[in-house]
């Protein structure tokens, strides 16, 4: 996609003014936040190298200047012009995954200040949005003191674009993985995920789902154990250990992960249960009860 229609009408009858009126001079526009909240002091970078990549594409395509003839009225000289625009500026950035506080600029461009107009609505869409997510995913990293955290909004974010761009985001950040495998697959992330409520409901009881799940996907079982009970859920879990090994360490096969609305932590009593388990184990000076921390995009 050249780009040329990606920004606000508004941009475009300014930059059609500038160049009807011979107006190429260079012009900079600086992107930055004023002020934060006092508990919400700073920002992490994001969105640059999708600035950078629709910076080098940039240009009207024969479809875009038939549009803008046939239903925006532009006239022929201004079409022209449009026709033979690129971007020629320069792009001044603070580099993805830095630390930046307010009245810092995340990125400048100084270009031909038609071409800088044109692109002001693309770099603001990029870099405040991911800007918002990576920032939100720090703020998430540290209050997980060293837990490891997984990205799972791919079902929740607002189209697959963001989807894609939530992940790498939040990769930038600090988080583990992702459940978005393409997004793996792009950004080189590793790629992470449990098994959801319909597996476990597909089987007559959760003992036969928990067996099955675990014999195909040896020494990366995950189990969800709130399906309809959490604590007998991770009773379940201890129950058929013994018929897995050696196929599953003490480690991988009793994890487990809660996914009901609200769940931020282990029930007690589930804590308690694994607690004891380990120690029969012989796994408790080794292990802590798993937690498997997700995070999704507001």
């Amino acid at each position: 996609m050249a780009g040329g229609l990606l920004t606000d009408l508004y941009e475009l009858n300014m930059a059609a003014s500038y160049l009807r009126r011979g107006m190429t001079g260079p012009a900079t526009f600086s992107l930055f936040v004023r002020q934060l909240p006092a508990d919400r002091g700073f920002l992490i970078a994001a969105g640059l190298e999708d600035c950078l990549r629709f910076l080098e594409e940039f240009s009207f395509t024969g479809g875009d200047l038939a549009y803008l003839r046939r239903e925006q009225g532009y006239g022929e000289d201004t079409l022209r012009a449009f026709e033979g625009l690129r971007f020629t500026g320069e792009v001044w950035a603070v580099p993805e995954g830095r630390v930046v506080f307010a009245g810092e600029p995340l990125l400048e461009v100084t270009a031909p200040i038609a071409e800088a107009q044109l692109a002001e609505t693309v770099l603001l869409n990029h870099v405040t949005f991911q800007t918002s997510v990576a920032t939100k995913a720090a703020r998430c990293v540290l209050a997980a003191g060293g837990a490891q955290l997984v990205d799972f909004s791919f079902r929740r974010t607002q189209g697959i674009d963001a989807g894609l761009s939530v992940a790498r985001a939040s990769a930038i950040a600090g988080f583990a993985a992702t459940s978005n495998v393409e997004a793996a697959r792009r950004f080189g992330l590793a790629a992470a995920g449990t098994m959801a409520h319909s597996f476990i409901e597909a089987f007559a009881d959760e003992e036969r789902a928990f067996t099955a799940f675990a014999e195909d996907f040896p020494g990366m079982t995950t189990f969800l154990v709130d399906t309809y009970d959490t604590d007998r859920g991770v009773r379940t879990v201890l129950s058929i250990l013994p018929s897995q090994a050696p196929r599953e360490t003490p480690m991988t096969a009793r994890q487990a992960a809660l996914q009901a609305a609200g769940a931020a932590v282990y029930d007690y009593e589930a804590v308690l249960i694994m607690g004891t388990a380990d120690r029969l184990m012989g796994t408790a000076d080794r292990h802590q009860p798993h937690r498997h921390q997700t995070a999704a995009a507001a």
